[in-house]
């Protein structure tokens, strides 16, 4: 049975030959002539099944790291020589949401730094609002204001619209934020998300206690569920930027930073077209009044929608998720 010094070691000689063939190639791999473009694709094939084995037999091991990030060298580099055509379409359909998806931990990582301060900030709110209220800034203050039951904001549709283009323009900055603060080691992305985490958990906290749950998640959830979600998928595009810096792995780290660069600004291009969709949603339908069922449909419809492509289309190729070992 195979152990990882003598999978390393009969192994790397190829791993090599895929770096230096992906170093070759540059911008252009058309440059590395007809065989060097066809081993460049065998190459990547095995490195591929040797990320499947290595995924399998040593989960742990910094190994498996190593081999991921060449393997995504190795694939944007046969990508762009078999795919240089049709481009943007291939973003669209498939390359936008598999650069979403290829680092899951740092997903977790960026969803995880926006959920748990909004829960937690939200229960303290909601239990001690006279500490709280000093968090929620005076655009928001009409949703923290108690009410007799069965009586709404007290607002105009008009100043509805308001707070809530108030919402969506501060969930723009921070996701554009959270993505740039990933050059500052990640610690400009995780302050962002955990702010952020933090207001809104604050206000809804506040507004549930003062009775105004219901107006509150109909202003904000038809929304707030897709942009939640593009705030912590910019996150996840910062902290790429913060792992190039922080560990580049085998590659130099300007070489890394600019492999991570790339893939970072495609995220937060790609997410930009989901806060438009968003900004949409907010700027007709909040303003009609449809109630909470509808807004809840819609909400979460629009993110069942958005994670759902995000499994279907990110899914990695074949060769990467399934290969088997070589002999």
């Amino acid at each position: 049975m195979t152990n990882l010094d003598e999978f390393v070691r009969e192994r790397a000689p190829m791993w090599t030959e895929l770096e230096q063939l992906v170093e070759g190639g540059g911008n252009s791999p058309a440059r590395l002539g007809p065989a060097g473009v066809l081993r460049l694709g065998a190459c990547y094939r095995a490195v591929a099944a040797d990320l499947a084995f290595a995924r399998r037999r040593f989960p742990s091991d910094p190994i498996v790291g190593q081999l991921e990030r060449l393997t995504q060298r190795g694939r944007h580099a046969v990508y762009n020589t078999t795919r240089s055509h049709n481009t943007m379409r291939e973003f669209v359909t498939r390359g936008y949401w598999r650069r979403v998806r290829e680092r899951p931990a740092l997903l977790v990582i960026a969803i995880a730094c926006l959920a748990l301060p909004t829960l937690l900030s939200g229960y303290w709110a909601w239990r001690d609002p006279g500490a709280a209220s000093g968090l929620a800034p005076s655009a928001y203050q009409s949703v923290t204001e108690p009410r007799p039951d069965g009586q709404d904001l007290g607002v105009s549709v008009d100043d509805q619209s308001d707070l809530a283009a108030t919402i969506f323009t501060n969930n723009i900055r921070v996701t554009f934020l959270a993505f740039a603060g990933g050059i500052l080691f990640g610690l400009g992305t995780l302050y962002m998300l955990v702010a952020n985490g933090i207001l809104l958990g604050s206000v809804a906290g506040l507004a549930i206690g003062a009775g105004n749950g219901r107006p509150f998640f109909e202003l904000v959830v038809a929304h707030g569920v897709l942009e939640l979600s593009c705030i912590a998928v910019a996150g996840a595009a910062g902290l790429r930027l913060a792992s190039a810096i922080v560990d580049p792995g085998t590659r130099t780290r300007i070489d890394a930073l600019r492999t991570e660069a790339r893939a970072a600004v495609e995220i937060v291009l790609g997410t930009a077209v989901w806060l438009v969709v968003a900004g949409l949603v907010e700027g007709f339908l909040t303003p009609a009044g449809k109630g909470l069922t509808v807004v809840l449909i819609v909400g979460l419809g629009l993110g069942a929608l958005y994670w759902g492509l995000v499994l279907w289309l990110g899914a990695p190729d074949r060769a990467t998720a399934t290969a088997a070992p070589g002999p």
